[in-house]
């Protein structure tokens, strides 16, 4: 049974955050799309042979279930000697341009607009990666991590362009093949600098990996692979995140098993996991799952996961309600500071008020959605 897990719908701007896709200005209330692919809500799948409510399949949007893990919690772990963290003094970047921001600046009189300027486009936020332009990629992410640098901030970028992308859903699009998508990782990978950097890697590569034939899920699985090592080669300080879905989607264990298949055990290539992206699982149940999802992962002690918490406020809505779903709220904050054993981030990776498709064009920035998500 597919629910929504992980919508990505195309827009210059990648999922809410900042527009690392090009120079266009982004929009008021709920502009065009472009056509390249961009997470939006983040569909909630379970299987048959998975327990629990419906939670959002791939397509960014949310996700249901908010029930947290029974299993024990990990004690502290030590940091891998191959891995780079960010010190506890850093501090997450926030990208000049977003469409929440370009709001902001163009409707200062509005009633929302101190609400929305101080809860979501004064946050720091991630910035996608989303359309396929190989001749602009590394000037493009290059833009986004000098200016990460030159204020000593950690950026989020996402690189979202693998190829049958969504499995042909609202989000599909990225690379014509898989030989096109390995040329784009090694021209993004050119952009990273040298500094600390956040890469989230193909949201919903993985989780929803089963509608591809076994042939084409090993060859997706091997690019994947070798985009962490390209990344990890490029800038041995920056930090590479797979896709673990979230918890409503996968059981645990089958998802570390793709996982482990597509590197994500390998401290040549990954840091860890990341999940819960566009979703709305709450924060303790991300928590538990990603804890289950690093043991039965194996891989250097130092692997971690980030979690976004951009919508998570209020959990998951019933029934498996994924696009622009009401009484759902911003989460906790970003922060590289997380007090929890094995989580190293909270990240806001899908930015509030960029629509899932329900009150406005997927992947455009809605200032009544965002006022309903960040109002008290």
């Amino acid at each position: 049974m597919v629910a929504v897990a992980f919508l990505v719908t195309a827009v210059g701007t990648a999922t809410g955050m900042v527009s690392g896709l090009d120079d266009r200005a982004a929009s008021d209330e709920a502009r065009p799309a472009p056509t390249d692919g961009r997470p939006s809500p983040d569909r909630d799948r379970v299987p048959p042979s998975s327990p629990g409510s419906p939670s959002a399949a791939p397509a960014a949007s949310p996700s249901v279930s908010t029930k947290a893990s029974a299993s024990p919690k990990p004690a502290s772990r030590s940091p891998s000697p191959t891995r780079t963290r960010a010190t506890t003094a850093a501090r997450l970047y926030r990208h000049p341009s977003s469409q929440v921001l370009e709001w902001v600046r163009e409707n200062p009189r509005d009633w929302r607009a101190g609400v929305i300027e101080s809860r979501i486009a004064d946050r720091p936020a991630a910035v996608w990666f989303a359309d396929y332009t190989p001749a602009t990629i590394t000037s493009r992410v290059r833009a986004v991590t000098s200016g990460g640098a030159a204020q000593g901030r950690v950026p989020v970028v996402v690189a979202y362009a693998v190829p049958e992308r969504d499995c042909g859903g609202a989000s599909q699009g990225g690379a014509p093949d898989l030989a096109a998508y390995d040329a784009w990782i090694d021209r993004f990978a050119a952009g990273l600098g040298s500094r600390e950097v956040i890469v989230v890697l193909e949201p919903d590569s993985i989780a929803q990996s089963d509608c591809l034939s076994a042939a084409a899920r090993a060859g997706r699985f091997a690019s994947l692979a070798r985009a962490g090592r390209v990344l990890k080669a490029a800038n041995p300080r920056a930090r590479v995140y797979y896709d673990a879905g979230h918890s409503g989607w996968n059981p645990a264990a089958q998802q570390a098993a793709l996982l482990r298949q597509a590197g994500a055990a390998s401290a040549a290539s990954s840091d860890g996991i990341f999940s819960n992206v566009s979703n709305f699982h709450t924060t303790s149940a991300e928590i538990d799952y990603d804890r289950q999802v690093l043991a039965a992962l194996g891989g250097p002690p130092g692997l971690g996961a980030v979690i976004d918490t951009s919508r998570n406020g209020n959990g998951a809505p019933p029934e498996g309600q994924w696009c622009d779903p009401a009484g759902r709220k911003i989460g906790q904050a970003p922060t590289l500071n997380t007090g929890e054993p094995r989580i190293d981030a909270y990240l806001w990776v899908k930015l509030p008020g960029e629509s899932d498709g329900c009150k406005g064009t997927p992947g455009t920035f809605s200032a009544s959605y965002a006022y309903d998500l960040a109002s008290p």
